[in-house]
């Protein structure tokens, strides 16, 4: 064998001296990697104890902090303890405090109507009188008639932390299923009411979330659950998703098995039946790519279930049907979106029906034979209505530049139901009748508040990379440019989420104080379409955070605010967005709020929900995803020797979709080094989750510390 090595060395080439020195040396070199590999995880691990040593794709990474994902850990407990004591301290001596609370109650109190829905002659709706901790349902006869409260789940609960979800009618108006969400959980459970009796009925649907409730006659209804908790493992209990049909008046363990996917256990189903109850359709999704599946099922004679859609290579919003066509909002080639037919005989053939403008078009609805349109011009709202053949009949006009939140109108129908927001505007619900062709007011409630005292203004600005990005700022008239007002900048960019302009008390409460809130509409979000979301995310991430530091900059530099003044506020994605700008800039900020934040790129979707956000931020167990992510992961990017600025981060021990250990994380590494007195404070809501379903005297209380910490930090006088 040494032979044979020694002449085809003497005789090899260079390459095959070196495949002889590498097959030698392999054995070798494999082994000492091995051994090294196992010597420094020994080495580390001693050295840091309890913390956690992770190799990705060769990387050592040391996680400090690890046992804080464990609340039941005897070591997370004390120090929850010890973080609690800090932050009752800071708030019982903020002067801000009893003012800000005072004002926000005040503020508040103020109706809150969701869009009505038509059944039979009946509106139904869920309104806040302003005070309450959470919306009453209510049916109401006629636009004049007398209304009845159906639920009040301020009497499920003293505390208000049992929340109406969702709810749907059936088509005769016999039934009302309603789903309730507990401490601010994602997972819900569906009961039934007899709108008759007004009696409750004994079915209840567990294991839900994510579901909308879909009605055939007033029979029963179509939902998806998850498996039972304790029958799969505990990292599954999100996956296996199931549409199921329910009879009514039977036991949930009756119900009939209508669509599984065991074979793609990640995919997730929304039912639909359409408005003639001749079709269930299936909007089929992974995670939250925008990207989706659709399927269907002919409900005359209980036929097979069809793959209409699936590829998976746009998104396919169904909209609605006139038989056999089915109507879509899609951005399949067009990014800006598009309203599209497929006649299903001729499934192959896209009809175009409304095309792509050079406006984002955000929403749609059927409704009196025709379309309702939401367009986003610039980041703020148009409605404008179609005919069937998709030509453009009138512009509806709105109250304002605002934003639409949500349209609801039947295919024949001759109402329109539609939300107008903005900074300084209520929410407000408008009717238009198409049969006098205006608009009224269906439910509006006016805070305490004048607005003519403030004005909002959208400016452009260059990004680092030159990309133009749009920036909404409000603040009282008359302001003086002198570079020392106290200035609120607020993001978010991801998931294709549009951040437009909205009302909120919280806003209103720091205009009040001679303040300035901003609002950058950042790569990301779908403020200019599927491409302004798809350049901030994945490797594109890093776009986003150079938007937002790129808004600071401009505040700064055009004499809003200097940086001692100057607080950035997000949560979930956006806490993440403020968490990454804090360690790439620290120097630019006066104070940063982060909330129910996403921080530890490299576990977060090791965690309920968080492997549904991989088609959005990306694997870091994906050698090619790696990088980016380990790039910008704010708990792996914190720097030792450095003031960083005054921090509250906010989560809450109930919320099962970013986890609190995030937050327990972030907090414990940005305490570990500060340098300097500058406070970082987390904040622990006790009983509540992500933000869904929070009662009001506890949204109150947030808002205030919020608030409270910008102003005490800002040195606002």
């Amino acid at each position: 064998m040494l032979d044979e090595l020694k002449e085809a060395w003497q005789r090899g080439s260079n390459f095959t001296k070196f495949m002889i020195i590498f097959w030698v040396s392999a054995p070798f070199v494999i082994g000492l990697y091995y051994w090294i590999k196992e010597s420094v995880q020994k080495i580390i691990g001693e050295k840091v104890k309890e913390k956690a040593v992770d190799i990705y794709h060769g990387t050592i990474v040391v996680d400090k902090y690890r046992y804080l994902e464990n609340p039941e850990d005897e070591k997370t407990i004390n120090w929850l303890e010890k973080q609690k004591r800090i932050t009752e301290k800071y708030f019982k001596n903020n002067p801000y405090k009893e003012e800000i609370e005072k004002r926000l109650k005040e503020l508040w109190n103020y109706r809150r109507t969701s869009i009505p829905i038509e059944v039979k002659g009946d509106y139904f709706y869920l309104e806040n009188d302003g005070t309450q901790n959470q919306p009453i349902l209510y049916k109401q006869r006629g636009l004049e008639g007398e209304r009845q409260i159906l639920l009040d789940p301020n009497k499920l609960c003293p505390e208000g932390t049992v929340a109406i979800t969702n709810y749907s009618v059936s088509k005769n108006g016999k039934y009302l299923a309603y789903a309730l969400s507990e401490k601010g959980s994602d997972w819900q459970k569906i009961k039934v009411l007899n709108l008759e009796s007004l009696e409750p009925l004994e079915d209840e649907i567990l294991w839900c979330k994510f579901t909308n409730i879909s009605w055939v006659g007033d029979e029963g209804f179509y939902y998806s659950r998850f498996p039972k908790p304790g029958s799969v493992p505990e990292e599954d209990e999100s996956n296996y998703q199931k549409v199921y049909f329910h009879k009514i008046n039977t036991h949930q363990g009756e119900d009939k098995l209508i669509y599984e996917r065991p074979d793609f256990k990640e995919l997730g189903f929304t039912s639909i039946v359409t408005e003639d109850e001749r079709y269930l359709c299936f909007h089929i999704w992974h995670g939250t790519d925008r990207r989706n599946r659709f399927y269907y099922k002919n409900l005359e004679g209980d036929g097979p279930i069809i793959k209409l859609l699936d590829d998976a290579d746009a998104a396919y919003h169904f909209i609605g049907n006139k038989g056999d066509t089915f109507y879509f909002l899609s951005d399949l080639d067009t990014p800006k979106g598009s309203v599209i037919a497929l006649e299903l005989n001729n499934p192959d053939e896209i009809i175009e029906v409304i095309p792509e403008g050079e406006d984002v078009l955000a929403d749609a609805v059927m409704v009196n034979d025709g379309f309702a349109v939401i367009y986003r011009q610039d980041a703020y709202y148009q409605l404008k209505l179609f005919d069937s053949n998709g030509d453009f009949v009138k512009e509806i006009q709105l109250p304002g530049i605002g934003t639409v939140e949500g349209l609801w109108g039947k295919n024949t129908g001759k109402e329109l139901f539609y939300n107008f927001t903005s900074f300084l505007y209520p929410g407000t619900v408008f009717r238009y009748d198409f049969l006098i062709d205006e608009s009224n007011v269906f439910s509006k409630g006016d805070s305490l508040f004048d607005p003519e005292l403030y004005e909002t203004k959208q400016i452009f600005y260059n990004s680092k990379d030159g990309t133009l990005v749009s920036m909404f700022i409000t603040h009282k008239k008359g302001l003086e440019l002198s570079g020392d007002n106290i200035t609120v900048l607020y993001g978010y960019g991801g998931f294709g989420i549009s951040v437009t302009p909205a009302f909120s008390p919280t806003i209103i409460t720091l205009l009040e104080k001679g303040g300035v809130y901003a609002v950058a509409n950042l790569r990301g979000g779908s403020e200019y379409g599927e491409q302004w979301h798809r350049a901030g995310m994945l490797e594109n991430k890093q776009n986003v955070f150079d938007d937002f530091i790129a808004a600071a900059q401009w505040l700064i530099d055009n004499k809003y605010t200097n940086s001692r003044k100057l607080s950035i506020m997000g949560r979930s994605n956006g806490g993440l967005l403020v968490a990454a700008c804090l360690v790439q800039w620290p120097e630019l900020f006066g104070a940063v709020v982060c909330g129910v934040p996403v921080i530890d790129m490299l576990r977060y979707h090791k965690f309920t929900v968080g492997r549904y956000w991989i088609p959005e931020y990306g694997n870091p167990d994906n050698p090619e995803h790696f990088p980016f992510l380990y790039k910008y992961s704010p708990l792996h990017n914190i720097k030792g020797n450095i003031q960083y600025p005054p921090v509250l981060i906010y989560t809450a021990e109930g919320d099962d979709r970013v986890v609190p250990a995030h937050g327990y994380k972030f907090a414990a590494a940005l305490q570990k080094v500060q340098k300097g007195k500058n406070p970082v404070i987390l904040r622990v809501e006790r009983e509540g989750g992500h933000g869904q379903g929070k009662p009001l005297a506890k949204v109150i209380e947030e808002q205030r510390d919020i608030l409270a910490f910008i102003l005490k930090e800002c040195s606002l006088s």
